[in-house]
Protein backbone atom coordinates (compact mmCIF):
# COMPACT_ATOMS: atom_id res chain seq x y z
CA UNK A 1 0.00 0.00 0.00
CA UNK A 2 1.33 3.64 -0.81
CA UNK A 3 2.16 6.10 1.84
CA UNK A 4 0.23 9.26 2.65
CA UNK A 5 1.80 12.24 2.36
CA UNK A 6 0.56 12.43 5.60
CA UNK A 7 1.86 9.96 7.29
CA UNK A 8 4.82 9.74 9.23
CA UNK A 9 5.97 6.03 10.39
CA UNK A 10 3.95 3.08 8.83
CA UNK A 11 4.35 -0.61 10.26
CA UNK A 12 2.84 -3.11 8.01
CA UNK A 13 2.59 -6.40 9.58
CA UNK A 14 6.56 -6.36 10.94
CA UNK A 15 8.07 -8.92 13.02
CA UNK A 16 11.58 -9.10 14.72
CA UNK A 17 12.70 -12.08 16.47
CA UNK A 18 15.14 -12.83 18.84
CA UNK A 19 16.41 -16.43 19.04
CA UNK A 20 13.44 -17.45 16.92
CA UNK A 21 10.77 -15.91 19.41
CA UNK A 22 8.66 -13.27 17.97
CA UNK A 23 9.49 -10.10 20.19
CA UNK A 24 7.44 -7.81 17.48
CA UNK A 25 4.39 -10.08 16.65
CA UNK A 26 2.74 -8.78 13.09
CA UNK A 27 2.35 -5.40 14.13
CA UNK A 28 0.61 -2.71 11.74
CA UNK A 29 -0.27 0.72 12.54
CA UNK A 30 0.20 4.15 11.35
CA UNK A 31 1.25 7.55 12.70
CA UNK A 32 0.15 10.82 10.94
CA UNK A 33 1.62 14.10 10.83
CA UNK A 34 1.15 16.05 14.40
CA UNK A 35 0.01 12.43 15.97
CA UNK A 36 0.68 11.22 19.61
CA UNK A 37 0.54 7.43 20.08
CA UNK A 38 0.97 6.26 23.76
CA UNK A 39 2.21 2.82 23.82
CA UNK A 40 1.42 0.86 26.78
CA UNK A 41 2.41 -2.21 28.29
CA UNK A 42 4.25 -5.00 30.38
CA UNK A 43 8.21 -5.35 30.75
CA UNK A 44 8.92 -7.68 27.43
CA UNK A 45 5.56 -6.70 25.77
CA UNK A 46 7.90 -5.02 22.78
CA UNK A 47 7.13 -1.54 23.22
CA UNK A 48 11.24 -0.49 23.12
CA UNK A 49 12.08 -3.11 19.89
CA UNK A 50 9.22 -1.10 18.52
CA UNK A 51 10.79 2.16 18.58
CA UNK A 52 14.20 0.70 17.41
CA UNK A 53 12.45 -0.81 14.45
CA UNK A 54 11.19 2.48 13.78
CA UNK A 55 14.73 4.10 14.02
CA UNK A 56 15.96 1.51 11.75
CA UNK A 57 18.05 -0.07 14.67
CA UNK A 58 16.43 -3.20 14.38
CA UNK A 59 15.85 -4.79 11.10
CA UNK A 60 12.54 -6.99 11.16
CA UNK A 61 12.69 -10.11 10.15
CA UNK A 62 9.27 -9.49 7.89
CA UNK A 63 7.01 -7.10 6.97
CA UNK A 64 7.57 -3.34 5.69
CA UNK A 65 8.52 -0.19 8.31
CA UNK A 66 8.24 3.21 5.93
CA UNK A 67 9.48 6.49 7.55
CA UNK A 68 8.10 9.69 6.23
CA UNK A 69 6.83 8.05 3.18
CA UNK A 70 10.37 5.94 2.88
CA UNK A 71 10.23 2.21 3.21
CA UNK A 72 13.73 1.91 5.26
CA UNK A 73 13.28 -2.24 5.54
CA UNK A 74 15.96 -2.49 3.52
CA UNK A 75 18.20 0.90 3.37
CA UNK A 76 21.74 0.95 3.64
CA UNK A 77 23.32 1.98 5.97
CA UNK A 78 23.97 5.46 4.30
CA UNK A 79 20.76 5.93 2.88
CA UNK A 80 19.39 5.36 6.59
CA UNK A 81 21.44 7.74 8.19
CA UNK A 82 19.81 10.36 5.98
CA UNK A 83 16.45 9.21 6.48
CA UNK A 84 17.06 9.18 10.91
CA UNK A 85 17.97 12.52 10.69
CA UNK A 86 14.53 13.54 10.88
CA UNK A 87 13.67 11.31 14.04
CA UNK A 88 14.97 12.41 17.82
CA UNK A 89 15.52 9.58 19.95
CA UNK A 90 14.81 9.82 23.41
CA UNK A 91 16.73 6.45 25.24
CA UNK A 92 16.39 4.82 28.22
CA UNK A 93 17.55 6.94 31.21
CA UNK A 94 18.44 9.65 28.66
CA UNK A 95 21.65 7.76 27.71
CA UNK A 96 23.78 10.74 28.35
CA UNK A 97 27.60 10.27 27.57
CA UNK A 98 29.14 11.09 31.55
CA UNK A 99 32.46 12.37 29.95
CA UNK A 100 30.97 15.07 28.15
CA UNK A 101 29.48 17.84 29.52
CA UNK A 102 25.66 18.95 28.64
CA UNK A 103 26.45 21.40 26.07
CA UNK A 104 28.35 18.64 24.30
CA UNK A 105 26.32 15.83 24.77
CA UNK A 106 23.22 18.17 23.37
CA UNK A 107 25.40 19.55 20.36
CA UNK A 108 26.20 15.66 19.60
CA UNK A 109 23.08 15.33 16.84
CA UNK A 110 24.39 18.66 15.15
CA UNK A 111 27.82 17.57 14.78
CA UNK A 112 27.57 13.90 13.82
CA UNK A 113 24.79 15.13 10.81
CA UNK A 114 27.60 17.64 9.84
CA UNK A 115 30.30 15.36 8.68
CA UNK A 116 33.02 18.43 7.94
CA UNK A 117 35.02 20.56 9.50
CA UNK A 118 33.34 23.72 10.64
CA UNK A 119 34.72 27.20 10.78
CA UNK A 120 33.71 29.61 13.80
CA UNK A 121 30.32 30.45 12.27
CA UNK A 122 29.20 27.26 12.21
CA UNK A 123 30.15 26.54 15.64
CA UNK A 124 28.68 29.37 17.04
CA UNK A 125 25.09 29.20 15.10
CA UNK A 126 25.38 24.90 16.76
CA UNK A 127 26.21 26.42 20.08
CA UNK A 128 23.36 29.04 19.66
CA UNK A 129 21.07 26.12 18.63
CA UNK A 130 21.67 24.08 21.70
CA UNK A 131 21.15 26.88 24.28
CA UNK A 132 17.69 27.38 22.44
CA UNK A 133 17.27 23.78 23.26
CA UNK A 134 18.49 23.85 26.78
CA UNK A 135 16.59 26.92 27.38
CA UNK A 136 13.46 25.00 26.29
CA UNK A 137 13.75 22.28 28.83
CA UNK A 138 14.33 25.47 31.18
CA UNK A 139 18.35 23.77 32.17
CA UNK A 140 20.32 27.02 30.22
CA UNK A 141 22.49 27.53 33.75
CA UNK A 142 23.81 23.81 32.91
CA UNK A 143 25.63 23.99 30.03
CA UNK A 144 29.06 23.07 31.55
CA UNK A 145 27.72 20.51 34.04
CA UNK A 146 27.98 16.93 33.42
CA UNK A 147 25.08 14.24 34.15
CA UNK A 148 26.85 13.27 37.10
CA UNK A 149 26.08 16.63 38.86
CA UNK A 150 22.44 16.79 37.54
CA UNK A 151 19.34 15.19 39.38
CA UNK A 152 17.89 12.40 37.89
CA UNK A 153 14.82 14.49 36.07
CA UNK A 154 17.35 16.82 35.02
CA UNK A 155 19.52 14.41 33.17
CA UNK A 156 16.08 13.33 31.48
CA UNK A 157 15.12 16.95 30.36
CA UNK A 158 19.05 16.94 28.58
CA UNK A 159 18.23 14.12 27.08
CA UNK A 160 14.85 15.68 25.55
CA UNK A 161 16.78 18.96 24.61
CA UNK A 162 19.36 16.48 22.77
CA UNK A 163 16.67 14.34 20.95
CA UNK A 164 14.80 17.74 20.00
CA UNK A 165 17.56 20.05 19.24
CA UNK A 166 17.38 19.20 15.46
CA UNK A 167 13.50 19.88 15.63
CA UNK A 168 12.24 16.71 14.23
CA UNK A 169 9.39 16.16 13.27
CA UNK A 170 8.96 13.07 14.77
CA UNK A 171 10.19 12.36 18.61
CA UNK A 172 10.46 8.95 20.18
CA UNK A 173 10.25 8.83 23.67
CA UNK A 174 11.32 5.11 25.35
CA UNK A 175 10.39 5.76 28.89
CA UNK A 176 10.83 9.01 29.61
CA UNK A 177 8.99 9.00 33.32
CA UNK A 178 10.76 5.73 34.32
CA UNK A 179 11.80 6.00 37.86
CA UNK A 180 11.09 9.52 38.49
CA UNK A 181 9.09 10.86 41.21
CA UNK A 182 5.15 11.89 40.35
CA UNK A 183 6.11 15.25 40.50
CA UNK A 184 9.05 15.31 37.89
CA UNK A 185 7.96 12.99 36.07
CA UNK A 186 4.67 15.13 35.17
CA UNK A 187 7.03 17.66 34.99
CA UNK A 188 8.67 15.91 31.95
CA UNK A 189 5.52 14.67 30.32
CA UNK A 190 4.68 19.05 30.18
CA UNK A 191 7.96 19.44 27.98
CA UNK A 192 7.08 16.21 25.52
CA UNK A 193 3.43 18.19 25.47
CA UNK A 194 5.12 21.63 24.71
CA UNK A 195 7.74 20.30 22.42
CA UNK A 196 4.31 18.80 20.20
CA UNK A 197 2.43 22.07 20.35
CA UNK A 198 5.08 24.36 19.80
CA UNK A 199 6.84 22.80 16.92
CA UNK A 200 3.62 20.22 15.81
CA UNK A 201 5.67 17.48 16.49
CA UNK A 202 4.72 14.03 15.64
CA UNK A 203 5.78 11.39 18.72
CA UNK A 204 5.45 7.72 19.83
CA UNK A 205 5.63 7.67 23.81
CA UNK A 206 6.58 3.82 25.68
CA UNK A 207 6.05 4.23 29.28
CA UNK A 208 4.23 1.83 31.94
CA UNK A 209 2.60 4.98 33.64
CA UNK A 210 -1.01 5.56 32.64
CA UNK A 211 -1.27 9.43 33.82
CA UNK A 212 1.53 9.92 31.10
CA UNK A 213 -0.91 9.39 28.81
CA UNK A 214 -3.50 11.16 30.69
CA UNK A 215 -1.28 14.00 30.41
CA UNK A 216 -1.02 14.31 26.70
CA UNK A 217 -4.94 13.76 25.43
CA UNK A 218 -5.97 15.91 28.39
CA UNK A 219 -3.91 19.09 28.43
CA UNK A 220 -2.17 21.45 25.73
CA UNK A 221 0.20 24.41 26.15
CA UNK A 222 -0.46 27.93 26.61
CA UNK A 223 1.62 29.45 24.06
CA UNK A 224 2.20 32.66 26.00
CA UNK A 225 3.13 30.92 29.59
CA UNK A 226 4.15 27.51 28.67
CA UNK A 227 1.77 26.27 31.05
CA UNK A 228 -0.70 23.55 30.68
CA UNK A 229 -4.01 24.06 30.13
CA UNK A 230 -6.99 21.19 30.20
CA UNK A 231 -7.84 20.11 26.90
CA UNK A 232 -9.71 16.96 27.56
CA UNK A 233 -10.51 14.76 24.54
CA UNK A 234 -7.85 16.26 22.92
CA UNK A 235 -7.87 15.04 19.29
CA UNK A 236 -4.75 13.05 17.95
CA UNK A 237 -3.47 10.98 21.04
CA UNK A 238 -3.88 7.50 20.16
CA UNK A 239 -3.43 4.91 22.52
CA UNK A 240 -1.55 1.51 21.93
CA UNK A 241 -1.14 -1.49 24.44
CA UNK A 242 1.35 -4.37 23.77
CA UNK A 243 1.06 -7.95 25.04
CA UNK A 244 3.80 -10.62 24.40
CA UNK A 245 4.68 -8.39 21.18
CA UNK A 246 1.17 -8.09 19.23
CA UNK A 247 -0.78 -4.53 18.92
CA UNK A 248 -4.18 -5.96 21.20
CA UNK A 249 -5.29 -2.35 21.54
CA UNK A 250 -5.29 0.83 19.19
CA UNK A 251 -7.88 3.72 20.33
CA UNK A 252 -8.92 6.88 22.14
CA UNK A 253 -8.95 7.57 25.34
CA UNK A 254 -12.24 7.20 25.99
CA UNK A 255 -12.01 3.68 24.00
CA UNK A 256 -9.40 2.48 26.20
CA UNK A 257 -11.16 2.87 29.08
CA UNK A 258 -14.18 1.26 27.97
CA UNK A 259 -12.61 -2.03 27.05
CA UNK A 260 -13.69 -5.44 28.26
CA UNK A 261 -9.93 -6.47 28.28
CA UNK A 262 -8.49 -7.42 31.57
CA UNK A 263 -5.30 -6.73 30.30
CA UNK A 264 -5.82 -3.63 28.98
CA UNK A 265 -7.64 -2.08 31.72
CA UNK A 266 -4.88 -3.17 34.07
CA UNK A 267 -3.36 0.16 32.68
CA UNK A 268 -5.95 2.39 33.06
CA UNK A 269 -6.30 4.46 36.37
CA UNK A 270 -8.80 6.80 36.65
Amino acid sequence: MPSSPHEVLRFDNVTVRFDEQPVVDRVSFVLAAGESRIVLGEAGAGKTVLLKTALGLIRPDSGRVHLFGTDITDLKEKALFEVRQRVGMLFQEGALFDSQTVEENVAYPLLSRAQKTLNNTELQAIEDKVLRALEFVELGHTVEKFPSELSGGMRRRVGIARATVTEPPLVLYDSPTAGLDPITANTIMALLVKERDIRNTSSMVVTHRYQDGQIMAGFRTDGHEGKLIPDPGRPGVVFMVMREGRLIFEGTQTELEASPEAYVRKFVRR
